[in-house]
């Protein structure tokens, strides 16, 4: 069979939706998704093989600006992201205006000289004829290649965006198996399932300022899989809040996380977990390049 491929990059500021999209395209959750921004750190790539065609969509952290060596890694990441894909799509929520984050982001794509489709998203959050200002906006800013209103959270609108990406599809062999869903080793993805926890119930910076190490992770004969991960937090005070009284809100993490990393392996997992404190660790070249955030 005659096979093609297509490398696709998905951009946007922070909290507008690539995660929930590209979660939505593979059909599994790969990436993490909250209401903070800044969630996505790392590079992820989710892998869709329809047919004779291989999708490879790359969900990058969004377009920022930088406080801290992490947040300066994020922003490399996105940045070197738009480089060397088949075509890009960028996504926006529906407002009628071209934020100074999407302007500073078509301005890199256009030195790329790749094609852009412009993914609106959330339509389900507004009614439909205000898109057309927003089409307006969009359409004097840029020329896209295609403008295109989803809603990542139903389903709207994706499988158009999935055909309009088709169109950049190469010749070529499959740059992965059929079968696989994302180049993130296992071992990582359970990290970030842990992590997308303490997002959904911490507040404030406290999230922000963690990062989760699997420091075990291996599978009995029968099946069942033994992880073990250390969360890491900025502050001794951040420490007590993340274990909670008596132990409460990192049992509380720790379940909702079991429950996931179990329907991704699809098996029975032992998860464990432990609280350290490493201080300024998001200053540290040293420390963020240990935690994996590394070019």
């Amino acid at each position: 069979m005659k096979t093609k491929s297509a490398m696709i990059t998905i951009a946007g500021r922070p909290n507008v939706g690539k995660s929930t999209l590209t979660n939505y395209l593979v059909g599994e959750k790969i990436a993490i998704v909250s209401n903070k921004p800044q969630t996505t750190r790392n590079r992820i790539c989710g892998i869709v093989t329809k047919g004779d065609t291989q999708f490879v969509f790359v969900d990058t952290p969004g377009f920022h600006r930088a406080r801290t060596k992490l947040g300066d890694y994020m922003v490399n990441v996105a940045k070197e992201s738009i480089a060397d894909v088949d075509a890009t799509i960028l996504v926006v929520e529906p407002i009628a205006t071209v934020g100074a984050q999407e302007s500073a982001l078509l301005e890199r794509i256009k030195g790329s000289n790749c094609p852009v489709i412009l993914a609106i998203n959330k339509i389900d959050t507004v009614e439909k004829e205000s898109l057309l200002a927003v089409i307006a906006a969009y359409s004097e800013a840029a020329d896209f290649a295609a403008i295109i209103p989803i809603s990542a959270k139903t389903g709207d609108g994706v499988n158009a965006l999935l055909k309009e990406c088709g169109k950049y599809a190469v010749d070529s062999p499959f740059l992965f198996d059929e079968d696989i869903t994302t180049d993130q080793p296992e071992r990582q993805v359970m990290a970030e399932i842990i992590r997308e926890k303490i997002l959904w119930t911490l507040d404030r910076e406290i999230p922000h300022g963690t990062a989760v190490e699997i420091t075990k992770f291996s599978e009995r004969d029968n099946g069942i899989i033994d992880i073990d991960a250390t969360i890491y937090c900025e502050k001794a005070s951040h420490k007590g809040i993340i274990i909670g009284k008596h132990g409460d809100m990192l049992k509380k993490i720790s379940t909702m996380a079991r429950n996931d990393c179990e329907k991704f392996m699809g098996t029975k997992v032992f998860l464990t977990t432990w609280v350290k404190v490493k201080e300024n660790w998001r200053d540290s070249d040293f420390l963020v390049r240990n935690f994996g955030y590394s070019e």
